[in-house]
């Protein structure tokens, strides 16, 4: 059982690597409405594994996971920043992004080697799931809302310079 808790931890750790990468390409490119709604709804097809029992959680720890992930959704709204560049919403690249990536993914295995002696490993499982979803969530519905203004604000200002263009003088 112990060689399951340190292959998660590397899986883990391979993921937020990737994770960091993508997120420093995506700087790269415009952002859409589409990008950051779709990575929460494909994460929920997990949630299918609280069909198996193993890996249910009591009330308790849906409560804790799901508090937990909340607060560290928290860190991942203060470094996710757009801006406006060539017409376009960009993704703002944030120097503390990947340390906080880093430290959340080093908090998360000393967490899964604590808990692992207390609980059990499909239980574990399920409440890293509930954590990342509600981390994953907060953070995605505060990016869309920060895009939704952007977004009203270039329209707003393509309105005014087309309204300028427009006015000649008698």
């Amino acid at each position: 059982m112990d060689w399951m808790i340190w292959a998660s931890s590397v899986a883990a750790v391979m993921m937020g690597i990737a994770a960091f990468f993508v997120r420093m390409r995506a700087a790269k490119k415009p952002t859409t409405a589409k990008k950051i709604i779709m990575p929460p709804l494909f994460m929920s097809t997990g949630a299918l594994m609280f069909l198996f029992p193993e890996f249910r959680v009591t009330w308790l720890e849906l409560l804790e996971a799901t508090a937990v992930g909340m607060v560290f959704s928290l860190l991942l709204m203060k470094t996710t920043n757009f801006e406006i560049r060539d017409d376009a919403i960009y993704l703002k690249r944030s120097k503390a992004f990947p340390i906080i990536l880093m430290t959340l993914l080093i908090v998360r295995i000393i967490s899964k080697l604590v808990l692992s002696t207390t609980i059990d490993i499909g239980e574990l499982g399920g409440m890293f799931f509930i954590l990342a979803f509600a981390m994953i969530v907060p953070w995605r519905m505060a990016m869309y809302s920060q895009y939704i203004k952007l977004k009203r604000q270039m329209s707003v200002q393509m309105i005014d310079t087309t309204k300028k263009s427009t006015i000649r003088p008698i």
